[in-house]
């Protein structure tokens, strides 16, 4: 009787053992956990800053290819007393301007040529930033490589709402020689070669010295006194919209 009841005992402990781990376990399971989940902040939507440029022509016969705006940063994509970049070039000598749109963040062109005495406004966004320079170009196409603009100006001071006019110059490219030639010119009084890559001027830019004409005794000019011009050739008003 008694082993009998010395063998129940101990079995009956191997149980009390065996349920052990089971208890602790079922108590861990009854415990709180505290999980932090991170959740990312909201990306704001961007903000739109935009500008309306007006570019007015104010010469008496030299019509303006569509104008280039370019929205950039702090490099200076023409300046006088720098060589012309080939973009440039391009626009001063046949007024495309395709090239010179693909620098800077944001870019916009003028929808064609502006006649003598006419106006274009051309609309331009970029987003977050309010300090961007801004570089206009355009040709006169009656010419060999005359251009105007303006370059590195930079819109911080421009609030909504505000207006910012400025008169330019002409420049020359110093990438053709000014020997206005039917050959050379693309504008409509001659319908000659716009860009070319080889160079024969100065090599670099400068203010443009004017037209000469045939009525002023350049022999082979295709232009009359009529395409001579004065500075400034053009106005610029620029208002910043949004």
């Amino acid at each position: 009787m008694t082993n009998l009841f010395q063998e129940k005992t101990k079995h009956f402990r191997k149980a009390i053992v065996l349920l052990i781990p089971f208890l602790l376990a079922a108590c861990g399971d009854d415990e709180t956990r505290e999980v932090i989940v991170e959740v990312p902040a909201e990306i704001p939507p961007p903000v739109p800053v935009s500008y309306e440029v007006t570019v007015t022509n104010l010469t008496n016969a030299q019509p303006l290819s569509p104008p280039a705006v370019v929205l950039h940063g702090d490099d200076t994509l023409w300046q006088i007393g720098d060589v012309a970049s080939v973009v440039l070039e391009r626009i001063a000598e046949g007024g495309d301007a395709t090239d010179f749109l693909n620098q800077g963040v944001a870019s916009a062109a003028g929808t064609g040529p502006i006649p003598p005495g006419d106006s274009q406004t051309i609309s331009v966004t970029i987003n977050d930033v309010t300090d961007a320079n801004l570089t206009i170009a355009t040709m006169l196409v009656n010419s060999n490589d005359a251009f105007t603009g303006m370059s590195n100006w930079n819109l911080s001071s421009l609030e909504v709402g505000e207006t910012y006019i400025t008169s330019r110059p002409a420049y020359d490219s110093g990438t053709e020689s000014n020997s206005e030639s039917a050959a050379t010119m693309p504008g409509p009084a001659a319908n000659g070669e716009g860009f070319n890559a080889q160079r024969n001027d100065t090599g670099y830019i400068s203010m443009h010295p004017g037209i000469v004409s045939g009525d002023d005794g350049l022999p082979q000019s295709a232009l009359s006194s009529q395409h001579k011009f004065d500075n400034p050739v053009i106005r610029i008003h620029i208002t910043r919209t949004e």
